[in-house]
């Protein structure tokens, strides 16, 4: 099953999730879940969040409807969220380049 996930963006970073939930539905479009990403260290938000809505058919329309729509003093940016990256085992970590001991003594003889 395809995910009906929208991408929000340029959110007010004193916007609540429950303020986004009640401008998506003013639109006429229902939601099954907010999320707006927030700074794991600081817990302020980011500015960007996800919706879930039943269908492709009401991310259309949330798109028609509020891409560009003001909230709280900002356009909003609404688009078909992508899906999550993989993050594999990437650049960093593991692995023995093997750069040698040390710090041994050695025999003079």
């Amino acid at each position: 099953m395809e995910q009906s996930k929208l991408y929000v963006g340029n959110l007010d970073y004193n916007t609540t999730e429950d303020e986004l939930k009640s401008h998506f539905e003013t639109k006429g479009v229902q939601t099954k879940s907010v999320t707006l990403i927030k700074d794991k260290y600081t817990g302020r938000a980011k500015g960007f969040g996800f919706v879930e809505v039943e269908s492709e058919e009401a991310i259309q329309k949330a798109i028609e409807a509020l891409d560009g729509q003001e909230l709280n003093g900002r356009k909003l940016t609404v688009n078909k969220a992508k899906p999550p990256r993989e993050r594999g085992s990437g650049g960093f970590g593991g692995g023995s380049g093997g750069s040698g001991g040390g710090g041994g003594r050695r025999s003079r003889f």
